[in-house]
């Protein structure tokens, strides 16, 4: 699939089982340095806090809900049919990545129950926008949405652009790009990190029990401490 960085099962079955804060760490292992910075910020909503991450390839798009589009109506409904295919005919794994580019005065609820269970329908993974959701409670089990706000109304909601670049709380996303969102917000993984990413996460994991071990245990103190730190540090260099 040109402009995809190809995940393995082994990879996608991994990323699945951490959350998206393990994989910031994990990608900062993997690159040999701190700095990592293509992800969201700013606190984010997600609809069902419990559920584990969504992984994919973004399938991007932009909408608007604040004013009537000003295009005639078959021109919006066109559009709308051709963003439906782009999301239908994703390469898998695949999360919708819309921006609504009222931000930040969203009033358009765009990810509902009809919506999200299309695109749940479609076999995508989730939903990331930095716009608004509603009928929670009603939203599909296994198509998680992490949103901007929350609100009753879908406006005047229309789709502006489809396969274009996005940005979600300060992430630029592009069409194609390998996403990682839960709870905590969002990253995109660089491609080159790809083939170390599986190694740098059971690294990390295998690190911090060094330190989250004994400070679990009854009669932890400042000396254990001390020492499980030193070998927390051995550990990471």
């Amino acid at each position: 699939m040109a402009g995809y960085a190809m995940i393995d099962d082994t990879l996608l079955s991994l990323l699945r089982r951490v959350d998206t804060p393990t994989v910031c760490n994990a990608i900062e292992v993997a690159e040999g340095r701190r700095g990592f910075a293509a992800f969201t910020r700013g606190t984010m909503l997600a609809s069902d806090p419990t559920a584990g991450p969504m992984v994919g390839y973004a399938r991007t798009a932009k909408i608007a809900a604040l004013a009537p589009p000003a295009e005639n109506a078959a021109i919006i409904r066109q559009r709308r049919m051709d963003y439906y295919r782009h999301m239908a005919e994703a390469p898998r794994p695949a999360v919708a990545v819309v921006e609504d580019v009222d931000f930040p005065s969203c009033i358009g609820a765009y990810w509902g129950e009809i919506n999200s269970t299309v695109h749940k329908g479609f076999g995508l993974s989730g939903a990331l926008t930095n716009g608004v959701m509603r009928d929670l409670g009603d939203l599909p089990d296994g198509f998680p949405v992490v949103a901007g706000s929350v609100g009753p109304s879908h406006g005047f909601v229309h789709v502006r652009e489809i396969g274009t670049k996005v940005t979600i709380f300060g992430l630029t996303i592009g069409d194609g790009d390998l996403v990682h969102a839960d709870r905590h917000g969002a990253l995109v993984v660089p491609p080159d990190t790809m083939p170390r990413l599986a190694e740098a996460i059971d690294k990390l994991l295998a690190t911090e029990k060094i330190v989250l071990e004994p400070a679990r245990r009854d009669g932890f103190d400042f000396a254990t401490f001390e020492k499980a730190w030193a070998a927390f540090e051995a550990a990471r260099t």
